[in-house]
């Protein structure tokens, strides 16, 4: 079996997956509502959603958060885009995946328009969520070190699955939507380089071309069996290595890399969440500050420690930003969205100037990494901060409240009817609660 088909068997195999499983596929699914209410009514999205109008199409989904109905690959594009706009939305640290704002948007679209069960729109949920952190996770940073984004490029083939999976497509027929999206898959992070916001748009990109990819399998179209491990496949072509089909399949219907996705505390790149947790523990004045130091992992260093990390030029660049983010947490002692609505505040720029980094290796992921802030204050006094990872990770303390509480945040007043309705999703028998209690945020 090619890992194409194994994946293809697993995803249409999967019916009562274990309670743990379920809940932690709710967990993400409720907090990449929340964060695709809170960019909608930021306006973080609106050239996509512009487009996604435009492009139009039989009435089948509606865009989350709206009323407006559009064909589900339109409507998915929106809400790849709306769920990653404000880079809130969840990572799997192992594979450096945003897991959940590819997948979503395609449950949503897809879901509302076949009308299908609640509980099929969890399993489908299931079956994009591990696919990306699997695919991800086989291949640790080695996406990002030849430029390209592995949430884009792992995204489309999470999505391609998840709507094969709701289509109700063969096997064959969900091979052939995986090779197709597999020559779908890309994302470059030329970005990281200029503040420009592609990368918001690489999950919209995924979740759209997802559902093209199984359409088009469904049509009649093929692609190759071996696209994920093949000598001119994905690993090989977007990752320069091949992967062995174990790294991606070990443990698959056993083992569930979802319940290990991080939520994030804070709107930027999840390579600065310990730092920004340890910063967040030191109570100083700001003015009495000389020097900060930052630990930062090897293979981080090319993505938050750029040369404009002390003055970024756009919202967008600062979240990248590892200089200026723990300058505002120093400053303000908080990280939220409204951070980065002005990014040229002397008090954090001043500040800013005066972090520097220092590559601290470590055997694990980047995203894992602990965090450590050293600083020096002008009166030659030393302190340090230290936590072992990030604090919105899997299994700590308050979890489940903390995504309820950032979750409300995020959708306003109508924030108690949208949890209702995931909570409720199991049972329900289709998706319409949960999209008219999104719909009543805006």
């Amino acid at each position: 079996m090619t890992v194409s088909e194994a994946l293809a068997e697993w995803a249409m195999s999967v019916t009562a997956p274990p309670p743990r499983v379920v809940d932690a596929a709710l967990r993400h699914l409720l907090d990449g509502c929340g964060t695709a209410v809170a960019a909608l009514r930021s306006d973080a999205a609106g050239p996509a959603l512009a487009v996604a109008r435009g492009l139009g199409g039989p009435p089948e989904a509606r865009i989350p958060g709206t009323g407006t109905r559009l064909g589900a690959p339109a409507a998915a594009l929106a809400g790849g885009v709306l769920v990653h706009a404000l880079d809130f939305d969840d990572t799997h640290a192992g594979g450096l995946v945003h897991a959940t704002a590819p997948v979503l948007p395609v449950v949503l679209a897809v879901g509302e328009q076949l009308r299908v069960s609640g509980a099929e729109a969890v399993a489908a949920a299931v079956v994009g969520l591990e696919t990306i952190c699997r695919l991800g996770g086989a291949a640790p940073h080695a996406f990002h070190a030849r430029g390209v984004h592995a949430t884009a490029a792992c995204g489309v083939i999470a999505a391609a699955l998840v709507a094969a999976r709701l289509d109700g497509l063969t096997q064959a027929q969900t091979v052939d939507a995986i090779g197709i999206a597999a020559s779908q898959a890309g994302g470059l992070l030329e970005f990281l380089h200029t503040g420009s916001s592609t990368k918001q748009l690489h999950t919209g990109f995924a979740a759209h071309h997802g559902i093209l990819a199984a359409r088009l399998a469904a049509a009649g179209a093929s692609g190759p069996a071996s696209a994920i491990e093949g000598a001119s496949g994905f690993y090989a072509a977007l990752a320069g290595r091949r992967v062995a089909p174990e790294a991606v399949l070990d443990g698959l219907g056993e083992r569930f890399e979802l319940t290990r996705i991080t939520v994030k505390p804070y709107p930027a790149c999840q390579l600065l969440h310990a730092p920004l947790d340890a910063a967040a523990t030191l109570r100083l004045n700001p003015a009495d500050v000389s020097a900060v130091v930052v630990d930062v992992h090897p293979d981080a260093e090319a993505i938050v420690c750029g040369p404009d990390q002390a003055a970024p030029r756009t919202a967008y660049q600062a979240k990248f930003a590892l200089a200026w983010c723990v300058a505002a947490m120093l400053v303000d002692r908080a990280v939220t969205v409204d951070t980065f609505t002005r990014v040229d505040r002397p008090d954090v720029s001043a500040l800013a100037a005066s972090v520097r980094h220092r590559v601290a290796d470590f055997a694990g992921p980047a995203a894992e990494q602990p965090g450590r802030v050293t600083v020096t204050l002008r009166d030659g006094r030393t302190l340090t901060a230290e936590v072992p990872r990030s604090g919105g990770g899997p299994g700590a303390p308050g979890l489940e409240a903390t995504v309820r509480g950032k979750a409300l945040a995020n959708l306003g007043p109508g924030g108690p009817a949208v949890l209702a309705a995931v909570a409720a999703l199991p049972t329900a028998p289709d998706l319409t609660d949960l999209l008219d209690a999104l719909g009543a945020t805006a």
